[in-house]
C-alpha cells in the first residue's frame, strides 16, 4: 500500500520533478502534488508525495536543506470531513451575507 508524505517548508520555485528527483533516491515514487494557491496560482510552499514505501525518505529528508529551506517531512495525515474550504461569510443584513432572522 503507498504512503503519502508531506513535504512542508519547500522553496517557492521548487516543481514537482524537483521533488520526484529528491525523493526517487529513497524508492518509487509515484505522484507529486506541488499545491498552489486556487486564486493566485502560486505555490503555497508545501507538497505531496506518495511513495511504495517513505519510511527511508522521511528519516533521510527531514530537517534536511533544500533550495535554502530546511524541509518538514512526514506521513500526511487523513483530510478531516467537512474540513476546509472557507467561503462565505455572514455579513450581516446589509452586507451581502444574507438576512438574519
Amino acid at each position: 500500500m503507498a504512503q503519502k508524505v508531506y513535504v512542508g517548508n519547500i522553496p517557492f520555485t521548487c516543481t514537482e520533478d524537483d521533488l520526484r528527483g529528491l525523493f526517487s533516491r529513497y524508492g518509487e515514487v509515484r505522484s507529486v502534488n506541488v499545491i498552489a494557491d486556487r486564486e493566485t496560482g502560486r505555490p503555497r510552499g508545501f507538497a505531496f508525495v506518495e511513495m511504495e514505501s517513505a519510511d527511508e525518505a522521511i528519516r533521510n529528508l527531514d530537517g534536511t536543506e533544500f533550495g535554502g529551506r530546511s524541509l518538514k517531512v512526514n506521513l500526511a495525515r487523513e483530510r478531516e470531513p467537512g474540513g476546509g474550504g472557507g467561503g462565505g461569510r455572514d455579513r450581516g443584513p446589509r452586507g451581502g451575507g444574507g438576512r438574519r432572522w
